[in-house]
């Protein structure tokens, strides 16, 4: 019995050396192979508790999220009533692995107060997103409770960007959606609007509650829900890339490595707040120019059609008249420019009015653009308003299209207190811009005269032309001031009292014309300008030369702007006679007062 004994005691002195001659170890812990953007997990175990100085390696290449966070765990043993006793330390970092490469985690090192120890490097390889080795997705038996409990892998939680078309003719739209795959509980994600240059893009509108759907994907089922999506509009040809984008989230789910005397002493198990990087796949997109364009492209990309109305189509000289062109259809609605109205002569147009009335969809903007085209026949007679062309390209067949409006045959009467110097074209008609002709009438010959009748025909005519220039400087030369003549404030007062008469009675035409009269009147009076020659533009000169300040002279003028458009366009220059006649009183009031 005792030399029983006594091989026991040598026997245990033998392990006890065996210990103490091993000292302590560093163990590496950590999958050899991830995902670029995804998040791993490092551990080092250390198989002792009497350990000091423990350093850190340099973890180049990657990024520390956390760490480092420090377990310590022992165990007893007693067998045939020998006890048995073991401890370690594991300090763990949470890392994330920023591009594909072959990185090396380099030693971490500790003492035990009688030598100091290393680990061996590690070698970590980084792959591209979708590139992982089945081995590598499939944790081992060791750590694979640890792995799914404590760490969030790229096979856990992933982005996809998707799109409509990989190929599309430039202002073509197309749809980038951006789609979250999960496998844990995903609390939050954060990450900015995609950076696109070559495109215009517009984000589609989506409920603020994601609705989760069930998706297999790889073989796995995951919870799936879109988390964004970007109508694009390419500006640029060639091949684009759209770039990674990077998400930050943040998910929980169970520690599930808590001991188990732990977990059954302390009650339930306890929640783990991981920090995740989440990072889209680039994906590309080839976009081919359109063929050549023609003079009317209207820059319009998609499906199309083309309305039109004409209200009235019978009008009395100086009444407004109005066009309305309605685009409708799907495409780069936003970028349409305005079609080319072209009017007979002796028509004042107005810039067009656009209204848009479409809608982003997930095929591109939807809806109708509308023109309205105001315009004024100034003389009588049958006019033929032509056509409107529209030109755009059709994706669907791959050509330019034309879509032609209908021409409309617009009637113009003489109307009312037209005046006949400026409208009446029975006498005069202008056949270009500075061309008129005298309409010509039956001719009749003379008998023969003498001498003495031919050359009356000729003093006569000289003399009175003479006295009627005399008699008209005399005039001026009376009316006249350094400023302007005496009675144009005078005149310009009882015309627009008589104005404001009629604004009264609710005579708006009437009122229009006689504040018309007042203003020109006015004009013509205290610049001295002839009747004849009587234009905005000569007023605009004749009242600077006269030391009227230019922000009065084109208050003035815009005055009688607005006066006629009012006159011939009520409804579309949203002014009443109120504000017409106060404009028309303050702006002479104001060039009444300049000395």
């Amino acid at each position: 019995m005792a030399k029983k004994n006594i091989s026991l005691t040598i026997l245990f002195l033998c392990l006890a050396l065996t210990a103490w001659a091993d000292g302590i170890t560093i163990t590496v812990r950590s999958p050899k192979e991830v995902e670029a953007g995804s998040q791993f997990k490092v551990s080092f175990v250390v198989n002792t508790h009497n350990v000091s100085n423990f350093t850190f390696p340099d973890f180049k290449g990657f990024e520390v999220i956390y760490g480092p966070a420090k377990s310590v765990s022992s165990s007893v043993q007693i067998i045939n009533g020998h006890r048995t006793e073991s401890s370690s330390i594991t300090y763990s970092f949470s890392l994330i692995a920023t591009k594909p490469g072959t990185y090396t985690i380099g030693p971490a090192s500790a003492d035990d107060g009688r030598k100091k120890v290393q680990s061996q490097p590690y070698r970590v390889k980084v792959v591209d997103v979708g590139n992982l080795s089945p081995q590598a997705m499939a944790p081992t038996l060791n750590q694979g409770r640890q792995a799914q409990s404590n760490s969030v892998s790229s096979q856990d939680v992933f982005m996809t960007a998707t799109l409509s078309k990989t190929h599309v003719y430039e202002q073509e739209a197309v749809l980038l959606t951006y789609k979250v795959y999960t496998l844990v509980d995903l609390r939050r994600l954060d990450g900015d609007v995609p950076t696109l240059n070559g495109f215009q893009i517009q984000e589609v509108p989506l409920p603020n509650v994601k609705t989760a759907s069930v998706e297999t994907y790889h073989g796995r089922n995951y919870y799936t829900y879109v988390w964004s999506k970007y109508l694009l509009f390419p500006q640029k040809t060639g091949k684009l890339t759209i770039p990674s984008i990077r998400y930050e989230g943040i998910v929980v789910r169970p520690n599930m490595s808590l001991d188990p005397t732990e977990i059954f002493f302390n009650g339930p198990l306890g929640m783990n707040k991981m920090s995740t990087v989440i990072q889209t796949p680039p994906v590309n997109i080839q976009v081919s120019a359109l063929p050549e364009k023609p003079d009317d492209f209207s820059h319009a990309v998609g499906t199309f059609a083309i309305t039109s109305s004409m209200t009235p189509k019978q009008v009395d000289a100086n009444d407004a008249v109005s066009l309305k062109v309605v685009v409708k259809g799907q495409g780069n609605m936003n970028l349409i420019s305005t079609p080319e109205l072209k009017l007979p002569d002796n028509f004042e147009a107005y810039d067009p009015k656009v209204n848009d009335n479409f809608r982003l969809t997930e095929d591109g903007l939807s809806g109708a653009k509308t023109f309205e085209y105001t315009f004024i026949p100034r003389h009588p007679g049958n006019y033929t308003i032509p056509p409107i062309e529209f030109t755009y390209f059709d994706v669907n067949e791959k050509a330019y299209k034309t879509l032609t409006t209908e021409s409309y045959n617009l009637q113009v009467a003489k109307g009312h207190g037209v005046d006949v110097s400026a409208n009446n074209q029975q006498e005069v008609k202008k056949l270009a811009d500075d061309i008129r002709y005298i309409k010509s009438g039956d001719a009749t010959e003379d008998a023969p005269m003498s001498a003495w009748k031919y050359l009356l025909c000729y003093l006569i005519p000289l003399a009175l032309f003479a006295i009627a220039m005399l008699l008209m400087r005399r005039k001026r030369n009376r009316s006249e001031l350094p400023h302007g003549g005496k009675s144009a404030n005078k005149v310009a007062k009882k015309r627009l009292k008589h104005a404001a008469a009629l604004m009264q009675q609710h005579q708006d035409d009437a009122f229009y014309e006689e504040t018309l009269k007042a203003l020109y009147g006015y004009a013509a009076d205290k610049c001295s300008i002839p009747l004849g020659s009587l234009t905005k533009d000569n007023i605009q000169n004749t009242l600077l030369e006269r030391g009227v300040p230019q922000e009065l002279t084109d208050k003035y003028l815009a005055v009688l702007d607005h006066c006629e458009f009012a006159r011939y366009a009520p409804q579309a220059s949203g002014l009443n006679p109120e504000a017409i006649y106060h404009e028309a009183v303050t702006a002479i009031g104001e060039i009444e007062k300049i000395k």
